[in-house]
């Protein structure tokens, strides 16, 4: 039945079969699925990696997921199981690398202290696990710069990917010299902030042509310094009321555009309900 699939939609269409996948109970649609065995967890990791390599090797665009059920050994079925479109397949890479990122940027400011080196260190460790994918980054952000896409790293469904790199940054702020200082006002929105500042890295990087992205690892460098001098202002008395202004700029314009948490399956046809009755 599985191999029934027909995937005859354009690159990054949804399952073919015109309804998403059946989604075994406690787990998410999508790629958000949690396999409960170590075997359909291999299987999943193999048809990431397998379409990894494939976007690497033909583009994104050009590769299909027939195409990478087949590379992997996998029935075009099992694929839509485990990812119900291509494009889960890169939030399913994002949650992935957002994790080695985490981990290796952890592990590279574990004896730093100063907030400066620390944010350097969180956001060249980025553009070191991301250095594989460069090629056909911009691929993704063609798609990723529309609002209306899952993509968006303001979307709801890349909230967990988002939510292990605030993680990170609060991180890079609590074990700082610098995290005790910091106005409480700002300390909340502050690792908020800093992913915000990763995104404008992330943006300059996709377009850097340079050796290495040279260009990028140089303003890392240089925009670092400059972000923890404006975080050290902060504290002074005199800049407190334009910091107030600030946060709640910020709280009013900002933070309202980057999505939540995706809701649990069971909880859609409750609102469903409710619309009706509306």
């Amino acid at each position: 039945m599985e191999d029934a699939v027909d995937d005859t939609t354009e690159p990054g269409g949804a399952n073919p079969t015109g309804q998403a996948p059946e989604t075994p109970a406690g787990e998410l649609p999508g790629g958000r699925a949690r396999p409960k065995t170590d075997k359909s967890e291999q299987t999943r990791a193999l048809i990431l990696d397998t379409a990894m390599r494939l976007f690497r090797e033909r583009g994104y665009d050009k590769t299909t997921m027939r195409a990478i059920a087949a590379e992997a050994g996998v029935s075009v079925g099992n694929a839509y199981y485990y990812f119900e479109s291509k494009e889960f397949l890169i939030q399913g890479f994002y949650d992935q690398m957002t994790r080695e990122h985490a981990v290796e940027a952890l592990a590279r400011m574990a004896d730093q202290r100063d907030f400066s080196d620390r944010l350097c260190t969180a956001l060249d460790s980025w553009v070191d696990c991301a250095a594989p994918y460069h090629e056909f980054a911009s691929q993704f952000f063609r798609t990723a710069a529309d609002p209306n896409s899952s993509l968006s790293p303001f979307s709801n469904e890349s909230h967990p990917a988002r939510d292990t790199a605030v993680k990170l940054f609060r991180e890079v702020l609590d074990g700082s010299d610098l995290g005790p200082k910091i106005d409480p006002e700002l300390d909340e929105l502050l690792p908020d902030l800093l992913w915000l500042h990763q995104m404008i890295v992330v943006l300059y990087w996709v377009f850097d042509r340079t050796e290495d992205t040279e260009r990028t690892r140089a303003f890392v460098k240089r925009c670092s310094p400059f972000v923890a001098k404006m975080v050290t202002l902060s504290r002074y008395r005199v800049f407190r009321p334009l910091v107030r202004d600030a946060v709640d700029m910020i709280k009013d314009f900002v933070l309202p555009t980057i999505g939540k948490a995706a809701p649990a399956p069971t909880e859609a046809p409750k609102r469903k309900r409710r619309a009706k009755k509306d």
